[in-house]
């Protein structure tokens, strides 16, 4: 049967092919020194600012806390579990005891852990890097790149991924192995958390456990966007212009994240403009200096390695001049968050939210 990729899922390819050309900062870490640290304060505990387009300077979004929250405690899975995954194929698990989740957001992996089945994992993808999970062989090598020989030796019972990770041999060696492979959908955004949460469980026969998880995802973003709407100016004219850019400097890759990319639905959340929208910029494309200025943007938002790999806020201004002449950039209005949480749309989502409106509206805030 022949499948035909959607807008998501080629977005994701373009954004693994430039994961793998740069080697992705901070790739090659392993071992809890990996894990994500925590320790931000939430929207509720900080006064935020009379006029965020009044504010200056670079800001780091920190989610509160990362520990993972089991929805249940010691889940019995129903097996065998058949379901049709996002690729129309009928596929039959039937054991749970070596779990293998991956893609390139690492939420598919957060999810199984969320769902209580964390003890059954047995490696990660790059993007897991949450302490839960830190210590578990890796999948991947040179960045985001599928091993066959590292996953086979881990002798997985079931492995649950999306059309992020490659090569897609690999993927199809597992099935040709005896290996249940169970794609999920590939499609990320603040709208879709829940759904991929009861698409994993479904797989791992734990249909109670991920109704119960996908509950309270939605429900915690829809009470955190909530809050953020009262936060945010209710004027669109005074809302923050926001712009997300990918960069990794080691190979003067630099693409514009505009709609269908999930960005925009992150910058929607958080009561922003997503201006790539105003600009009809769709999907992931190469920057332009005409883009850039025609967006004006009051603030770019950048994925942590991805700045540290220009050289910070100065190294980006200097790459991307036409960064420089935007307000952004004349204010220094950079935010920058965690690779493997700004856009991992899933359980967290939530936090993920409360933790950039901090930054975009009292970034001056201290635990």
């Amino acid at each position: 049967m022949s499948v035909v990729p959607s807008p998501a899922r080629v977005l994701s390819a373009v954004l693994v092919v430039a994961l793998l050309v740069t080697g992705c900062a901070g790739a090659g870490a392993s071992g809890p020194e990996a894990a994500t640290a925590d320790g931000g304060v939430r929207l509720a505990d900080v006064r935020p600012a009379a006029d965020p387009r009044g504010l200056t300077g670079p800001s780091t979004a920190v989610v509160a806390e990362t520990a993972v929250r089991p929805v249940v405690q010691d889940p019995r899975p129903v097996l065998p579990a058949t379901v049709t995954d996002a690729q129309g194929t009928t596929v039959t698990v039937s054991d749970t005891s070596r779990i293998l989740a991956l893609d390139v957001y690492g939420t598919t992996s957060r999810i199984v852990y969320e769902l209580g089945l964390g003890d059954s994992v047995v490696g990660r993808d790059t993007s897991s890097g949450f302490a839960e999970i830190a210590a578990k062989p890796l999948v991947t090598a040179n960045g985001h790149e599928l091993s066959a020989e590292a996953i086979l030796e881990l002798a997985p019972t079931v492995i649950l991924t999306d059309t992020s990770l490659g090569p897609w041999d690999v993927v199809l060696q597992m099935r040709d192995a005896g290996i249940p492979v169970v794609v999920v959908d590939g499609e990320r955004s603040v709208q879709t958390a829940g759904a991929l949460v009861r698409q994993v469980a479904d797989a791992l026969g734990v249909s109670e456990a991920g109704a119960a998880l996908a509950e309270r995802t939605d429900a915690a973003i829809a009470d955190t966007v909530a809050q953020i709407a009262r936060v945010a100016p209710r004027d669109e004219a005074d809302r923050l212009r926001v712009v997300f850019l990918y960069v990794r400097g080691q190979a003067g890759v630099y693409y514009l994240f505009g709609e269908g990319s999930g960005a925009d639905s992150l910058i929607d959340a958080v009561g922003a403009v997503d201006v790539a929208g105003e600009i009809g910029w769709t999907g992931m494309k190469p920057v332009t200096d005409e883009g850039l200025v025609k967006a004006a943007p009051d603030v770019v938002l950048v994925m942590t390695h991805g700045l540290e790999s220009v050289g910070g806020v100065d190294g980006l201004l200097e790459r991307l001049p036409a960064v420089a002449g935007t307000p952004a950039g004349q204010h220094r209005r950079v935010v920058d968050m965690a690779d493997d949480e700004v856009l991992s749309f899933g359980p967290r989502t939530a936090d993920v939210l409360d933790a950039l409106a901090v930054a975009l509206y009292a970034p001056t805030a201290r635990p």
